[in-house]
């Protein structure tokens, strides 16, 4: 089994989920800015989202960096390990924030805008 594809592998595969997590967030904020102050939480809300994608973007760059990184070379080890270890903690950040947007509740069917529903919003 050769380590470096592996973690090439996962690497990339974990970026594929952070490519649907940041078009979720993407999508939530473009309906948050729709909404604007008629959602009862927009500033809590518009922090939050954005605090994500700039979280998503930071773990973006360092999985590309981590994905140049050889881990069989012993001098790359110890870097690789450093930025595995900080995106494992500011992925686990992104998790919690993304559950406080869970638990606010952008539902794009709930809301209505100038007497349209949500949904008819485009």
């Amino acid at each position: 089994m050769n380590a470096n594809r592996y973690a090439t592998k996962k690497t990339v595969a974990q970026g594929m989920l952070d490519i649907a997590l940041l078009t979720s967030n993407a999508s939530q904020l473009r309906y948050l800015l729709k909404v604007g102050d008629a959602h009862e939480y927009y500033e809590p809300m518009l922090a939050l989202i954005i605090s994500s994608i700039v979280l998503q973007l930071i773990v973006a760059a360092l999985f590309m960096a981590l994905g140049f990184l050889d881990i069989d070379d012993k001098h790359q080890q110890k870097a690789a390990d450093a930025i595995n270890n900080s995106t494992l903690i500011l992925v686990f950040g992104i998790t919690v924030i993304n559950a406080i947007i869970s638990g606010f509740g952008i539902r794009h069917t709930d809301t209505k805008v100038g007497g349209l529903p949500a949904t008819e919003i485009r």
